[in-house]
């Protein structure tokens, strides 16, 4: 195991009696990455975040945490990660300062530097000014804040975030992805959302299940470019036969969108535009539209998950 990969999974697998839930998922995830986990409802995330968390037992395969094997070591192993569930695990009736203290006992934090890890917490969390509030009392914004505190409050070098930002307004969520881009650097992170703008805007790396299969691990810099659709958009008030569009220097193929407007396809990092604005203008065909197409990361997203046609998950819902 790599000495920079907090988190490795090897072959893991998960059956619910005969049915598969995970099939033969494997990855890893480097000091100070921000790992974003994507798929739709019922495709095998939470069953992944449980087994990494060590609240489920894989059928087979192996996890380590900070290079020590989940199975055979789970306290040890546990001892390094931070965990903020769905719903977050807070006591309303409990101030801040109060619920903060007792997660720091629960995580075995020595007396003597217990008062410094919550207020490290808080400050980081944005907390300091709440320390005598009641949780109940906090707005969901700030509970989430709570939430994330005691994942963090003992300084674990994983830490696991399932859904942080749901049920927020824009502003919180802002102000939580603020939180988690600075967490990054003293943390390895892995994000689960349904919220595909914030996969762009705090991860490192995407990954993509449906199905109980991994179906894409790839860089934030690697999912731009499968953003990148090779192909232009082209509107002629004149246009020529096709077989004359098809024959411009560097389109593979060509598709009429409407009247008058066309898709032209391309070899990838092969633009014929220029060759295409240069024929039009000497060619008298009333060029007014050429323009690079660009996919979503929501169409990125559709199109991988469907493209397991034994995939019968429901959608998942996007935001955007």
């Amino acid at each position: 195991m790599s000495e920079a990969a907090l988190i490795k999974v090897e072959h893991v697998h998960r059956y619910y009696g005969a049915a598969c839930a995970l099939h033969d998922v494997s990855f890893s995830v480097g000091k100070g990455e921000v790992l974003g986990l994507l798929g739709p409802n019922g495709a095998g995330k939470s069953t992944t975040m449980q087994i990494i968390s060590g609240n489920l037992a894989p059928s087979a395969g192996q996890v380590w945490i900070n290079g020590i094997d989940l199975l055979d070591q789970p306290k040890a192993a546990k001892l390094g990660l931070g965990y903020l569930p769905d719903q977050p695990p807070l006591y309303r009736e409990l101030t801040v300062d109060e619920y903060l203290a007792y997660c720091a006992r629960l995580n075995r934090i020595a007396p003597a530097q217990r008062r410094a890890a919550l207020d490290t917490a808080k400050q980081r969390c944005g907390l300091t000014g709440v320390g005598q509030r009641l949780i109940g009392n906090l707005s969901k914004g700030f509970q989430q804040r709570a939430g994330i505190a005691q994942a963090i409050i003992h300084s674990p070098p994983v830490v696991i975030l399932d859904e942080p930002t749901v049920g927020l307004d824009p502003l919180q969520m802002r102000e939580i992805r603020a939180l988690i881009r600075e967490l990054r650097g003293e943390h390895s992170i892995i994000l689960s959302t349904h919220i595909l703008p914030e996969v762009q805007a705090v991860c490192d790396r995407v990954q993509i299940i449906s199905g109980g299969k991994l179906l894409l691990n790839d860089s934030i810099e690697g999912l731009q470019r499968r953003m990148n659709v090779s192909s232009l958009l082209l509107g002629l008030r004149r246009p020529p036969p096709l077989a004359e569009l098809q024959a411009l220097p560097g389109v593979e193929s060509v598709e009429m969108v409407e009247s008058g407007r066309f898709r032209l396809h391309y070899v990838p990092e092969h633009s014929p535009a220029e060759a295409v604005a240069e024929r039009a203008v000497r060619g008298d065909w009333g060029l007014f539209e050429l323009s690079p197409e660009r996919m979503s990361f929501e169409q990125v997203f559709v199109d991988i998950t469907r493209s397991d046609p034994t995939e019968q998950a429901a959608p998942a819902e996007v935001i955007l």
